[in-house]
């Protein structure tokens, strides 16, 4: 599909510099969906058009080496072959324990080992890899010797927000106190930069904001989401790229051709819908797209309005019954066994980046152990209602029926969860001080930053995870699916010290505000480490980025938390029965190959799952569903209750 020329000049005019200044372009959007794709092709393309441009990724599973061939690393590189252009892939593990190293050393000749310990205790922080990152963008944000830095990952809006908080820096660094990126004092330095690089961010002539998504429905509202969450603190998105439609040449059958016109449909909607000033596309290629030939192809498509190339060739030696050797990949009894509750409750958490199908996976999973007679509940914590969507029955804060026996679902109500923290928070706040007429705090003022600290992302991941803890002590059930898992970053703040559990962080506020929860924390985190109690599933479609993201994503939980991946899910497998042709062809050996790597990188039993025409939405198709996912059709019934004779 060619770009129409006003669509593609209005992309062109969202990532060409249009000053003296250095700009900045950032591509944000869900793991494998072609982000950094599209952002090596930007790059190049400003870089073919004689601007010195830098190209900077903060993933944590970087591919940029891959697409242009070369090693790059943790150092800005100049790229090989192309003139005015270099690139750095900046490594989180380092740039943290970069900037915790520069945070802790100034102060080792001031203060003790006990409270350079505390410092270290605030510095291990989920939130210091988000913060190290962003450091990172503002030092690239003062590099006068480029015409223009694209970013591929763009800084999110917890980050940012962090960063505005809280609203009065002086009143706060003046105060002294803990924050959970280190000592306020240690902001001082940065907060010059900070309020600089937000004012750059929010700055539309120097900054740009883009998009990358699927041409899905669920990719167009999560991106929507995130455009208006960004909207609120200042930020503008100004560019759409829909990226991997199916080429109309090759969908020659009823499936992939009924693929196309869902696929097109949305396309359509997102022009209508999206607030941005361009909305472009690239097709779907016959293999991953790396070497400057086909990222010019794709910045041509998309900045020059330029037909795409869809060179097919000829297929690539596979086995004609491809299709069989991916079920042949499966352990089912393991897979089985993974499934099946014991005598106590288990917890199966299903996990992966956005767009992977893991809503779809984890709803399949929880009706067929329904349907064996397993008191089943299914929880999500996806901001978006997808379970009310996939069972087509409303799904509130709390557990209630979707219509099956032994089935419930709830969905983690963002707002509502942080309204019952704040209060809880504040009730405990207020009841310390009550009757303490001789105390030397200003009560007010104290609660009132509390207040002013409950406004921060810190405390929204706090309320959710508080939320999340409670559905430990839910009696009744034998099953807690829970689709997505929480992250490696929700984890470590479990897993602080003891003394700073429930710790929320900004500013002044201390130790004591929130309720200890030590002691449940601890028998949380216990029962997920347990392999009896809890399996852990990654659900990912057999890509690089998706497979690696998911690969640091469990090294990260084992790692930091002790918790190892159970199981294993390749989503959206290629059916063989369709798409007989040399592009379908390429596409299945290339799935073949990344299968047998997940199989290398995961010690865990792989589950696959293929590509349907549409996702299966109600009891009947994820039943149904469930008979194709090999090793659901086989779990183990519940034992009826023994009936006591009268």
């Amino acid at each position: 599909m060619a770009q129409s020329q006003s669509t593609a000049t209005s992309a062109r005019d969202v990532v060409e510099p249009s000053s003296d200044e250095t700009e900045f372009v950032f591509f944000s959007g869900k793991g494998g969906v072609g982000k950094s794709t599209v952002s090596c092709a930007t790059a190049t393309w400003l870089a073919d058009n004689d601007y010195e441009t830098l190209l900077v990724t903060t993933d944590p599973a970087p591919n940029l080496s891959d697409i242009f061939g070369q090693a790059i690393g943790h150092e800005v590189t100049a790229i090989d072959g192309i003139e005015n252009l270099s690139a750095i892939e900046i490594d989180p593990d380092t740039a943290a324990e970069e900037y915790r190293q520069e945070t802790i050393e100034p102060m080792r000749e001031l203060l003790g080992e006990e409270e350079i310990q505390t410092v270290e205790e605030q510095l291990n922080s989920p939130c210091v890899e988000e913060i190290a990152a962003f450091d990172n963008f503002v030092d690239f944000m003062d590099s006068p010797e480029y015409d223009v830095v694209v970013f591929d990952t763009a800084p999110t809006g917890h980050t940012i927000r962090l960063m505005e908080l809280p609203s009065d820096w002086n009143a706060e660094l003046e105060k002294g106190g803990s924050t959970c990126i280190g000592p306020a004092a240690s902001m001082e330095d940065k907060k010059q930069d900070y309020e600089r690089a937000i004012d750059t961010l929010q700055d539309d002539e120097r900054t740009s904001f883009a998009f990358v998504g699927k041409p899905e429905d669920s990719s167009i509202d999560e991106i929507e989401r995130s455009a208006s969450d960004l909207g609120d603190l200042g930020i503008e998105s100004q560019l759409l790229i829909l990226n991997g439609y199916l080429p109309e040449s090759v969908c020659e059958d009823p499936f992939f051709d009924g693929k196309r016109a869902d696929e097109q449909a949305v396309i359509e909607r997102a022009r209508e819908e999206f607030d941005a000033d361009a909305t472009a596309t690239y097709p779907l290629q016959p293999g991953e797209i790396a070497g400057l030939d086909l990222l010019a192809d794709v910045g041509g498509v998309l900045y020059d309005g330029r037909e795409a190339t869809v060179d097919v060739g000829t297929a690539t030696d596979v086995d004609a019954d491809g299709a069989a050797e991916f079920d042949s990949m499966t352990d089912r009894d393991a897979v089985v066994d993974q499934l099946t509750p014991g005598e106590e409750t288990q917890y199966l958490f299903f996990t992966g980046k956005g767009g992977v199908g893991k809503s779809t996976v984890a709803s399949t999973a929880a009706t067929k152990l329904a349907e064996a007679g397993h008191e089943t509940l299914v929880v999500t914590t996806d901001p978006a209602a997808h379970l009310e969507d996939i069972f087509g029955e409303p799904v509130g804060h709390e557990p209630t029926s979707v219509g099956q026996e032994n089935l419930d679902a709830a969905r983690i109500d963002q707002e509502k969860a942080l309204a019952e923290y704040r209060e809880q928070v504040l009730d405990h706040v207020t009841e310390m001080y009550e009757d303490k007429e001789d105390t030397q705090i200003d009560v007010d003022a104290a609660i009132a930053n509390v207040e002013e600290e409950l406004e921060s992302p810190c405390a929204e991941e706090m309320a959710a995870l508080e939320k999340f803890v409670s559905y430990f002590d839910e009696d009744g059930y034998d099953v807690v699916v829970f689709d997505t898992a929480p992250t490696g970053h929700t984890l470590r703040l479990l897993e602080l010290p003891s003394d700073w559990k429930g710790f929320m962080d900004l500013g002044s506020l201390t130790k004591g505000a929130a309720p200890a929860k030590g002691d449940q924390y601890d028998e949380v985190i216990e029962t997920m480490k347990d392999p009896e109690r809890s399996t852990f599933a990654f659900v990912m479609y057999p890509e690089y980025t998706p497979m690696m993201e998911a690969y640091r994503a469990a090294a990260d939980l084992e790692d930091q938390v002790g918790i190892k991946t159970s199981l294993v899910v390749a989503n959206y497998l290629l059916p063989e029965e369709y798409g007989d042709n040399a592009f379908f062809a390429n596409r299945r050996a290339q799935q073949a190959q990344y299968l047998e790597e997940i199989r290398d990188r995961f010690d865990a039993p792989l589950m696959s799952a293929p590509l349907r025409q549409d996702e299966p939405i109600g009891l009947d198709e994820l039943s149904a569903f469930g008979e194709e996912i090999t090793g659901l059709a086989d779990i183990v019934e519940a034992d009826a209750p023994e009936v006591t004779p009268s």
